[in-house]
């Protein structure tokens, strides 16, 4: 999959809940319209991608190791979360992302809602992650 080259200019959502839902592997088999809108993909851009399609290079990937950690264990995660547009730019969203089950009580996948992050939780994230990014 290619990559979208990070622009350094921020997108600022507004509204709605964007919600995604993925398989046990992170790929996308549903996103709401908003959800496309704020990442600027079409929703047959989406379905059947892995759901890293909007991650932005600028977040570690601890955070990612410790969100699957989560999810494995049948927990609900949560992180501020720096984004990627397709058109390169960045937006900063509080995302959950919480288990789906079935009737038998087994994971059968995840569903994420992302809402616009505050400027106080988005310098918080930004200064922790440019941290671990340096170690």
């Amino acid at each position: 999959m290619n990559r979208v080259v990070p622009v350094d200019k921020e997108y600022t959502p507004e509204g709605s809940v964007m919600i995604c839902e993925m398989d046990l592997e992170g790929i996308i088999t549903f996103a709401n319209r908003k959800f496309c809108e704020v990442s600027a993909y079409g929703l047959n851009e989406l379905v059947e991608k892995n759901h890293s399609i909007t991650r932005h290079p600028d977040m570690p990937e601890a955070i990612f190791t410790k969100m699957w950690q989560a999810l494995r264990d049948s927990q609900t995660w949560n992180a501020i979360v720096k984004n990627i547009r397709k058109d390169g730019h960045y937006y900063w969203t509080e995302t959950e992302i919480m288990p789906i089950y079935d009737e038998n009580n087994r994971v059968k996948g995840y569903m994420s809602a992302k809402r616009v992050a505050s400027r106080k939780n988005i310098q918080e994230a930004e200064e922790l992650y440019e941290k671990m990014l340096e170690s």
